[in-house]
């Protein structure tokens, strides 16, 4: 008998190196860290503002107008002689939160056309919809001022002017989801429960809607803060004695031909990069909501 062949050494088996995350992942976290350090720099030193700053934001010193960028005055004065600092933060704090209330009124607003249409479905959704379509046809500053002019400038007339002209998307959105939702095994059965269209709506259907709700008020936010801004540079806006961003830029476009131009370089700069902060975060929580983008980044 002939001798059997030894079996073969078992090869050790080779482990594969770690994958490094892409170069388009690694950007995206680096672009997401540098967004959070600069929105939490301005949200904070918007509330500290007071405490940094002992002085009065609205107080007129004729003495020290269109005085460059010191150490007394980090970013100049204007040509009342205002730190320019000062009432930067203190017009971005109001900015933010005519725009942060102004995308909630959008959404409540957004949220039950949407709502409406998405459940009842029907004439009521095609009615509902023609009406969002010819919003939608009509270009929303041109709208906001109409808002605008037809109340007194004032801070309520800004946030009805920018909510009643951003709330077509989030209607849209949560009628799109609330169609794609009644199709679903769950829903039938709950209908199939005897269960009313308010309890599915309020039940079933909504907690499922909220997190795109949420992402599309956080998105809103950049554009509500913008035109909030555009509207006060117009003169159709805030009140000229309430310190906003776009105030200060209206009042600065004045100095520039005098050479005085960080009275209105230093608000827009900083309006610039809380908003692209605001819009690279809420990006980001988009793309972590999207299944598809969400493989394509390997997240």
């Amino acid at each position: 008998m002939t001798d059997l062949a030894p079996p073969p050494a078992a090869t050790p088996a080779r482990t594969r190196p770690a994958r490094r995350p892409p170069a388009r992942s690694r950007r995206g976290r680096l672009g997401a860290g540098a967004a959070v350090g600069v929105l939490a720099a301005a949200v904070a030193a918007c509330l500290l503002a007071p405490l940094l700053w002992p002085l009065d934001q609205s107080a007129v010193d004729l003495a020290r107008t269109r005085l460059a960028p010191s150490p007394d005055h980090l970013a100049g004065t204007d040509d009342l002689g205002r730190d320019v600092a000062l009432r930067s933060l203190y017009g971005l704090r109001v900015s933010l939160l005519v725009g942060a209330v102004a995308a909630l009124v959008a959404t409540v607003v957004g949220g039950l056309v949407g709502a409406v249409a998405g459940t009842l479905g029907g004439r009521v959704d095609r009615a509902l919809m023609r009406v969002v379509d010819t919003v939608a046809a009509l270009p929303h500053l041109l709208l906001g001022i109409f808002v605008v002019a037809m109340l007194r400038p004032s801070l309520g007339a800004v946030v009805a002017s920018i909510g009643l002209t951003h709330w077509l998307s989030t209607a849209r959105i949560v009628r799109s989801e609330l169609l794609s939702l009644r199709t679903r095994p769950f829903v039938d059965a709950a209908i199939s429960g005897g269960a009313s269209r308010t309890r599915v709506l309020t039940r079933h259907l909504l907690p499922h809607v909220l997190p795109r709700l949420a992402l599309a008020t956080t998105l809103m936010v950049p554009h509500a803060v913008w035109h909030e801004t555009a509207l006060s540079f117009l003169g159709l806006g805030l009140p000229p004695h309430l310190a906003s961003i776009g105030n200060m830029i209206n009042d600065g476009q004045r100095s520039l031909l005098t050479g005085a131009w960080w009275a209105s370089i230093v608000p827009g700069l900083l309006l610039v990069a809380v908003t692209l902060a605001l819009a690279v975060l809420t990006g980001r929580w988009r793309d972590r909501l999207d299944p598809r983008v969400r493989a394509e980044l390997h997240l």
